[in-house]
């Protein structure tokens, strides 16, 4: 064993990454991936956007059979909703199968990096891009149709980090009952179907009867949704808030249903993920 020399300094150790430049740089190299992935993008960007034109055109019809339904705000409302949902929860899904297949995932744990940090370094991009299109879409549909400025952002806020949190949960979720990239359309289906249908996005809970109704806000993805309506545009469509505390009170069921869902998510993910492909 050596020792260093009298008046030398010992050698300094490398220096160690922090949480933060990890999940950097993990999520560049996921982002060059994505980008590179011409399936990938076509389904993150594209196939958004024609359900979000079909989405005008069925508001359209109903608000024909309900007088005072509110189009514009649902419209921008449900287009938010729908771009995460495609963005950030079926294409992490593919990804995390994706990257598990070519023993990524299995690498990366022999590394510095925690397990946290390795699902989180995956969702960079999808994240990132749906937050932006969904932000553009948010904000220009407000500009261009006169909307009203949100009622409680902070509310607003809460829902959306719910509804992130919950969404990667379920990715990672799905991804242990998905073989291939190419199945990930079937594996996923019943949550987009939850996530469009169930959660006011494509068809407003309000028009619907009231018993289905009670049972959609009781759906995984619904609650934090609605705490991003209440936020907005003041009500969930079943009661509207009054200003800023208002808004608190009509939110709270909402608040507690979103916690609960999202902390069976995790459990479940964290329960059934698998880092490498099965035997």
């Amino acid at each position: 064993m050596t020792t260093a020399a009298p008046g030398t300094a010992a050698p300094a150790a490398g220096p160690q990454s922090s949480t933060g430049r990890r999940l950097l740089a993990l999520g560049r190299a996921e982002t060059t991936l994505l980008l590179r992935n011409r399936t990938a993008l076509f389904t993150a960007l594209l196939l958004p956007l024609f359900l979000v034109a079909s989405l005008h055109g069925t508001l359209a019809k109903q608000a024909e059979d309900n007088p005072g339904l509110d189009v514009d705000s649902l419209l921008v409302y449900g287009s938010v909703g729908m771009m995460l949902a495609f963005v950030v929860y079926y294409n992490l899904t593919a990804a995390y199968v994706a990257r598990r297949g070519e023993l990524v995932l299995k690498r990366l744990r022999t590394g510095e990096a925690r397990d946290i940090e390795i699902l989180l370094g995956t969702a960079v991009p999808s994240l990132t891009l749906g937050l932006l299109m969904a932000a553009l879409i948010g904000i220009g549909g407000s500009v261009g149709l006169h909307l009203s400025v949100p009622v409680n952002p902070v509310l607003m806020l809460l829902g959306l980090v719910l509804i992130l949190a919950t969404m990667i949960a379920l990715a990672a979720l799905s991804s242990a009952f998905t073989k291939t990239v190419e199945s990930a359309g079937i594996t996923t289906l019943p949550v987009m179907l939850v996530l469009q249908l169930g959660s006011g996005l494509f068809i407003p809970l309000e028009v619907m009867p009231d018993r289905l109704a009670d049972v959609c806000r009781l759906l995984p993805t619904t609650p934090a949704f609605q705490l991003i309506r209440i936020g907005w545009f003041g009500t969930d469509g079943s009661a509207a808030a009054t200003g800023f505390a208002g808004s608190w009170g009509t939110a709270a069921p909402h608040v507690v249903t979103a916690a609960i869902w999202l902390g069976l998510a995790v459990w479940g993910a964290v329960r059934y993920f698998r880092w490498e492909p099965r035997r």
